[in-house]
């Protein structure tokens, strides 16, 4: 549902404007209610509710009494925020979470099929330097037939 790689800029105030493409995948999908959260590799990720619920439940599987799944759903959770997008498009996003994934002005989104990651633009343009030579051996190591 959400494909492609967009370049934006946030505002002073936190502000977001979600790419027109994602907002029409949205509204054809009847998704009024989205969840903002620490992502991995340094982005955020941004969820429709559906898929929030599906990873929630299936983050909510991993035994408490594990150290690593308490740590990682501490972390995921506790940096989670519900968001609407406004009627201009935007979105807001908390300074903590701007804070966490280095994000100043310039942000490239992401679409992931089922989620958006929202990235600083530095630290997508390293991620995809480091990554794109290795795209087909990283294919055959996790495309399973």
């Amino acid at each position: 549902m959400l494909y492609g790689e967009y370049e934006h800029t946030i505002d002073r105030k936190g502000r977001l404007i979600v790419p027109a493409k994602f907002r029409q995948a949205l509204k054809t999908h009847d998704v009024t209610s989205l969840f903002l959260t620490r992502g991995l590799d340094g982005c955020l990720f941004l969820f429709p509710e559906s898929e929030w619920r599906l990873a929630e439940n299936r983050f909510k599987q991993i035994p408490f009494t594990k150290g690593e799944g308490r740590k990682f759903n501490r972390l995921f959770f506790s940096g989670a925020v519900e968001v609407t997008i406004d009627r201009l498009g935007r979105l807001l996003v908390p300074k903590s979470l701007k804070e966490f994934a280095q994000i100043k002005e310039q942000v490239v989104i992401v679409g992931v099929s089922s989620r958006m990651e929202i990235w600083s633009k530095a630290k997508w343009q390293d991620f995809y330097e480091s990554s794109r030579q290795s795209f087909e051996e990283v294919a055959e190591r996790v495309m399973v037939e």
